[in-house]
């Protein structure tokens, strides 16, 4: 839809931020008709978004804390996620042993009813009881855990979400630029001049918009004060979690969900095929986000939660990697960091009459980054309004195009389409690019015709095209985001790769 009449800005929506809640807006606000550009000072993805849980699910330890507006959010965008991304999002069993130290049986099943019945369940099935004395899911875990439960919930590639999302924004209009930083951003004339500066070449440009929807995370205020002068009376509280990745021990494609003594969860998932991801922990955060990493501390903290549950005996020799992130919270004053609100809100600073907006958001969860962009955008419609109505709903993701959302149905039929393709790198296509894999594969009926090896399940064509049509820039940006390879190649094999990119990028 066009902008105003004789409007002189360059676009209508400036975005800052390309985490999961930046690309979801951006691609909203596309859809809309309106011109947005997403500018992001690192990779998208590179920080809190690529670092979660792997989750998208109601929160059923938030019940708790009585966030049931927030719990029905999230379930019901779990079943509007699993239509949208089949690919990238399935269910999973979760098993919850019954530690009676921790919660009585009694209240984990209210918790467990309401899980079921808050969101308006389709999909996924009920929750039921477990006796983990003679039920396969108890068989790697200590005698004295008899009685459990089992329910469902999703699991989601989190980075390809947010990319996908950037990918739809890009289809629609949008302008998508990484490793570019907004440095300023000034009012003037009824919208704003901001300048953009290329991190790699140094490189600046001006832009201006009608308005700004500041989507930075854990750097929100930074971007308020620093790059925009606006003072705020709203907070981000920073809030750290690990997760470690080890050998997987038990069989079964279900995860644990274990209470510990301090009335913490942590999740113990299947991964990768055979590797398992534990966490997380909830540790305030002082320092700069960018410099966040596991320490002993928590590795020990999580090592002896699993071995108090289990059967194996973990020690540190056994964790293969980790990762840590920064979850940007809103400061709801709450002392106890596993108890600050999961929940979002934003801060409107300007739009009415001459006084160009900059709508910032704070705090919320991967599961609800859809409604928290729609939401945006409906704090914005007096100052677009030519904008269009809400539609991502029922729109799949860039790869989703499944007939009714069913994933192995559609794989089935990918896999009698592409004979030639091993099962292991058929499914690796499937899972990263759905419907799309098809065109990534187009015209190759050999994996010699898919390029150079770089080993384990990465060849040459995937990695073009996550350069050309993906943003990806560096072997950070394909290995560890984009995809998981890097869990799976030697070092001189990660070395051969990047002399690869660097030789491209220089051609």
């Amino acid at each position: 839809m066009p902008a105003h009449a004789g409007d002189k800005s360059d676009v209508d929506l400036l975005v800052i931020g390309g985490g999961v809640n930046g690309a979801g807006v951006a691609r909203d606000a596309a859809g809309r008709g309106l011109r947005v550009l997403l500018c992001e000072k690192g990779d998208l993805a590179e920080g809190t978004s690529s670092r979660s849980g792997k989750y998208i699910h109601g929160g059923l330890r938030y019940l708790e804390y009585y966030e049931f507006r927030l719990v029905r959010e999230a379930l019901i965008e779990r079943e509007v996620l699993l239509a949208a991304a089949p690919h990238i999002v399935w269910p999973i069993p979760l098993v919850l042993p019954h530690s009676p130290e921790q919660r009585p049986r009694w209240l984990i099943r209210l918790g467990l009813f309401l899980y079921d019945h808050l969101g308006g369940r389709k999909k996924l099935p009920a929750t039921r009881a477990l006796d983990l004395r003679t039920a396969p899911e108890g068989k790697p875990l200590r005698a004295q855990f008899t009685k459990g439960f089992e329910y469902a919930d999703c699991w989601v590639d989190d980075a390809r979400l947010v990319i996908l999302n950037a990918v739809d924004a890009a289809r629609h209009g949008a302008e998508v630029v990484t490793r570019t930083a907004c440095t300023s951003a000034r009012r003037e004339e009824g919208g704003w001049r901001a300048e953009l500066r290329d991190e790699t070449s140094g490189a600046t440009r001006e832009v201006r918009a009608r308005a700004i929807v500041n989507t930075a995370g854990p750097w929100v205020e930074k971007v308020l004060t620093s790059v925009a002068g606006i003072n705020t009376s709203y907070r981000v509280r920073l809030v750290k979690g690990s997760h470690i990745v080890t050998k997987r021990w038990w069989e079964g494609d279900h995860g644990y969900v274990l209470q510990n003594t301090d009335r913490r969860i942590i999740f113990v998932n299947p991964y990768q095929d055979d590797l398992a991801l534990i966490g997380t922990t909830d540790i305030p955060f002082d320092g700069q986000p960018e410099d966040v990493a596991i320490d002993a501390d928590e590795i020990s903290y999580l090592l002896g939660i699993l071995n108090r549950y289990f059967e194996v005996e973990l020690t540190p020799a056994d964790v293969l990697s980790s990762f840590s992130g920064v979850r940007p919270l809103f400061d709801d004053g709450t002392e106890n960091a596993s108890a600050v609100t999961r929940d979002y809100s934003f801060e409107l600073d300007g739009g009415h009459g001459a006084r160009a907006p900059i709508l910032s958001a704070f705090g919320g969860k991967i599961t609800t980054y859809r409604k928290l962009s729609e939401h945006a955008l409906d704090r914005l419609a007096h100052v677009f309004p030519e904008m269009g109505d809400a539609w991502t709903e029922r729109a799949p993701l860039p790869g989703g195009e499944m007939a009714d959302a069913d994933f192995d149905s559609w794989f089935a039929g990918f896999k009698q389409r592409h004979p030639w393709l091993p099962h292991d790198l058929a499914l690796h296509y499937a899972r990263l690019y759905g419907s799309d894999a098809e065109q990534l594969l187009s015209g190759a009926g050999s994996t010699e015709e898919l390029g150079q090896h770089f080993g384990h399940l990465f060849y040459e064509r995937e990695a073009r095209w996550l350069v050309e049509r993906e943003w990806a820039r560096t072997p950070d940006d394909i290995l560890d985001r984009r995809t998981k390879h890097g869990l799976f190649l030697s070092e001189n094999e990660r070395a051969r790769f990047a002399d690869w990119l660097d030789r491209r990028a220089a051609a």
